[in-house]
């Protein structure tokens, strides 16, 4: 057996096909309990994502087409047609696969961190289900530990790599406590929104978010919390705020000169930083020549984010160096459950056992106890010692839930009580 990996991902397939093979929340312990059901793996673990749905599996390389017939089977389309986005790794380079996944290397955004706690949900989802057991819970483990590995000692997760981070990051940089500043969001799109998600990250309690229609920034509010207002009220905002981050779809500056100015003069000339992500600018460009008004527009953003992008994948490399390491280390553990070695270590244990047992039997028919005694000792001690750590692995396994294991020691007793 081996472990296999398949799926897709946003480079191999459009929205519309991610979310024909997504699966919600509600359906996974489903999935994962049929999945094993069917027979063809031993263990699987299921990440789902909107940018990905990937299905881990430890079973005969022969089974990848049933499992993509369960895969188009379980999400009602054909397997000819899901086949055309699939990518399929096997072994140590579906290993690789998984560690890179968990580290945000394959992310679309290289090195964001939400993904590994995705996995970790997963992991934590096959666990309750049953669907883990002792190659996965070493392989998983495994993983975790690389993708923490290369987020404290590589930066592919660090610095800015959105505008919107870019800009919080510039606020934070000006203002060294965020929590106390006012600040003011112009407009209520995605990129305003994911600025909210940042300024929200680092505790900003004052946040106000004006939009031409009110209804939406009351509708982005209620999720990073803040006061809406309309778009005519910036002539009252502006003398509050110490930071504005401006993202409106308007074809025409929305703040010029002379309102900043006014800004500046009821503000006693208290510095103000205009962050403009719009394209068409959102503020006059003659802001910048105003003394305590400090403008960066998406253009100097953008050349921050490009060279934090070149940074990420120049520690990119390191990262997978890191990662070659921890999926060698999985793949000698793999090989040394070679059934062979496994088997000739198994019995040189009971081997050991039995010389053990002899020796104290002999021992006791010379200090005279009955043979017939003795023989009976040596069968209840026999069985006893045999059965210790068997019993236990049953048991351990009857708490986790670990259907494949319990399944495996069936099959085990089944085709030995034949004999």
């Amino acid at each position: 057996m081996t472990i296999l990996a398949l799926g897709i991902n946003h480079k191999t397939a459009s929205v519309d096909i991610r979310e024909r093979v997504a699966f919600q929340p509600e359906q996974i312990e489903l999935a994962l309990q049929s999945l094993v059901q069917q027979g063809k793996v031993s263990e699987t673990v299921i990440v789902s994502t909107c940018n990905r749905t990937e299905l881990y599996c430890h079973a005969d390389s022969s089974e990848q087409q049933e499992i993509i017939n369960w895969l188009a089977t379980f999400h009602q389309i054909s397997p000819e047609e899901l086949s055309q986005y699939l990518y399929q790794h096997e072994d140590t380079a579906a290993v690789s696969h998984l560690m890179a996944v968990a580290s945000g290397l394959d992310s679309l955004v290289l090195g964001e961190p939400q993904i590994l706690g995705q996995v970790k949900q997963a992991f934590q989802q096959a666990r309750d289900a049953g669907t883990v057991g002792s190659v996965f819970e070493r392989l998983f483990q495994s993983t975790f530990a690389a993708a923490k590995v290369i987020r404290t000692e590589t930066e592919v997760g660090q610095n800015a790599v959105s505008v919107a981070f870019a800009a919080v990051n510039l606020a934070r940089h000006i203002f060294a406590d965020l929590k106390n500043a006012d600040v003011l969001l112009v407009g209520a799109g995605e990129t305003a929104e994911l600025a909210a998600r940042h300024l929200q990250e680092q505790g900003v309690r004052n946040l106000r978010v004006a939009n031409r229609t009110v209804a939406r920034a009351e509708e982005l509010t209620k999720v990073v919390g803040g006061e809406p207002y309309a778009l005519n009220a910036l002539e009252e905002l502006l003398p509050k705020s110490d930071i504005i981050i401006s993202s409106t779809a308007s074809p025409v500056p929305v703040i010029g000169k002379g309102l900043v100015e006014s800004a500046l003069r009821k503000r006693k000339h208290r510095p103000m930083l205009f962050i403009d992500l719009a394209v068409p600018r959102d503020i006059e460009r003659q802001v910048s020549e105003l003394d305590d008004a400090f403008l960066y527009t998406v253009d100097d953003l953008q050349s921050i984010v490009n060279k934090n992008l070149e940074q990420r994948h120049q520690a990119a490399n390191e990262a997978r160096d890191i990662i070659y390491k921890y999926a060698e280390e999985f793949s000698g553990w793999m090989e040394s459950l070679n059934s062979v070695d496994l088997l000739r270590r198994y019995r040189a244990k009971a081997e050991l056992i039995a010389e053990q047992q002899k020796e104290r039997a002999l021992a006791a028919l010379v200090s005279g106890k009955p043979a017939e005694q003795v023989i009976q000792e040596l069968t209840q001690r026999l069985t006893n010692t045999l059965a210790h750590a068997p019993t236990k692995a049953i048991q351990d396994a009857g708490k986790r839930k670990d259907i494949s294991a319990l399944a495996a020691y069936q099959k085990l007793f089944n085709d030995t009580s034949q004999d």
